[in-house]
Parts: C-alpha cells; structure tokens; sequence
C-alpha cells in the first residue's frame, strides 16, 4: 500500500506543475501523470498512470477536471486521457480531490463509490483566487487601456470577493473608483474602501474602464449608450456574464474576456491556493 501522504497529480496545466513541485518541496512522495510533454518537475516521478495509482494514497485531479466530460483536462498529456468507467475504477480506496468536478462524477457511475471531493468549492481558495483575479485584471487593464490607471475612472460592478479587491487595488493606484452594487450594505462598504458608491441605476456616465464581476446581465444598452470607443470594459464573470454584447458590439463599445485569470497570470500563487485548500481537506 502506499504511504498516507503520498500524493499523485494527473493532468492540468500550469497550476498542476506548479503543485506537483511544492507539494514534493514540503517532502511527500509525488508522481505526475499527463505531463509528457512539458518539461520535468522538480522533485517529481513523472511515471504511468497504474503506477501513479499504485504509489499514491491522495490522487490531485485537474481545475476544471474536465471541460468536455469525456476527457480529463490534460493540455501537456501525450494523448487524450479519456474519462469512463475504467479510468474512475483506479482509484477505488483512494482518496481523490478535484476542481469542479460535476462534469467528472457524471462521467462514469463508479465515482459514486469513490466520492471525490472538490477543492474549488473551498472557501480558503475561493478568498485566494479572488486575490489573484483582482491583480490580474489590473494586469489586463493597464496591457488594454491606452492611459494609466492613475486618474482614471474605473467602475467595479459587484462587490464580492473579487470586487473588492479590485477597488482596493485601483484606489491604491490613484484611480477614481466607482463601485456598483445591489445590497445596502455592499454601498456601504464601497465607501468604507475609498470608493464612490451607485445603484445599477445611478450609472449615468461614462467611464474609462469597467470591470464586470457579475455573473448576470447589469451592464445593458443604456448604460454601454454612455460609454464610447475609448471605455474600456473587462468581463471578469463567468458565463453568461453581465455585458450586453450586441448593445457592447452595437456601439462600438471594446469589450475584452479576462476569464479564469488565476492560472493564466499566476498559475505558482494559484498552486499554494490550491495545496493549502487540500491539506485543510486532508485534516479535517
């Protein structure tokens, strides 16, 4: 049988690499699987998946685990890793953590005996990816906009966790913040952060930037109506999103997808994020 704290990481992308290596950097035995052709990982046995298997007591599945949910999302693996009965069978009397793994346990019926659990639904992870999105945005904005973020007008629509952390980002760097948001509270807060508060219905201007993190449609045709061909929008939310993109394309208003920002700007940070969700998980 293979040592408790042994761990296997099979497929993913560079946050995946990044968590093979720091996980073997605190000193447990890792094997990588789906990883041929990147380079090697520190500290790492990049082995077969039935020897992974063998070797590993704690089996680290992919964020997302799968996108299609019929093969497990492996951008460096040699070859497709198909996801169906045989491959869920392995990991019978392991433990197996994943990210959003709704599309993986409906892949085979067999994941019902091995209840995988998923460390995206984390709330450590949730608060540490917020983080990441919120300085990648920044990012994105300051690469897109042809001014400096120092003296613009910025809107943050949503104040959850990524809202604010964006307006504390922007108010730091001397932007003059806006922040729309439904609840009394949330305006409330806004304030308390430096920024100035609306309602969705008070947004009556033009910006120069706007960051979305609403997942549901807030920024409609009157409010893209007061924007022009220089405002600058970043869609933050998942789908469906919270623009207007016919009124968006209508007007001629510029509207850039900055989506799943932690493993695309920060894949090393987003792997501590991700390590510190699974040792909790594995303590608990």
């Amino acid at each position: 049988m293979p040592m408790i704290n042994s761990f296997g990481v099979i497929g993913g992308d560079e946050r995946m690499r990044y968590l093979a290596a720091s996980i073997a950097a605190d000193g447990y035995p890792v094997c990588a699987y789906g990883f041929e052709n990147s380079g090697p990982i520190r500290g790492v046995a990049e082995t077969s998946l039935p020897d992974l298997v063998k070797r590993s007591a704690v089996i680290l599945l992919p964020l997302p685990a799968t996108r299609d949910g019929e093969t497990l999302l492996a951008p460096f693996a040699a070859e497709p890793i198909r996801l169906n009965d045989d491959f869920a069978a392995q990991f019978c009397n392991r433990t197996v953590y994943g990210g959003m793994i709704q599309k993986l346990t409906a892949s085979s019926a067999v994941w019902k005996e091995i209840e995988p659990e998923d460390y995206y639904r984390r709330e450590e992870l949730a608060v540490g990816n917020a983080i990441a999105t919120a300085e990648g945005a920044v990012a994105a904005a300051v690469r897109e906009y042809p001014g400096t973020i120092n003296g613009a007008s910025c809107l943050v629509t949503g104040l959850g966790r990524i809202g604010k952390n964006l307006t504390l980002l922007l108010h730091a760097m001397g932007a003059h913040v806006f922040v729309a948001a439904r609840k009394k509270s949330d305006l409330m807060f806004a304030r308390a952060l430096g920024a100035e508060p609306l309602t969705y219905r008070e947004i009556t201007r033009r910006f120069d930037i706007i960051f979305n993190t609403v997942p549901a449609r807030v920024i409609g045709a009157p409010v893209l109506a007061q924007q022009d061909a220089d405002t600058l929008i970043l869609e933050l939310a998942s789908a469906p999103g919270g623009i207007d993109r016919e009124s968006a394309a209508r007007l001629q208003v510029r509207v850039v997808e900055a989506l799943s920002l932690p493993g695309r700007v920060a894949p090393k940070t987003a792997a501590e994020y991700i390590k510190e969700a699974v040792y909790n998980m594995l303590e608990e």
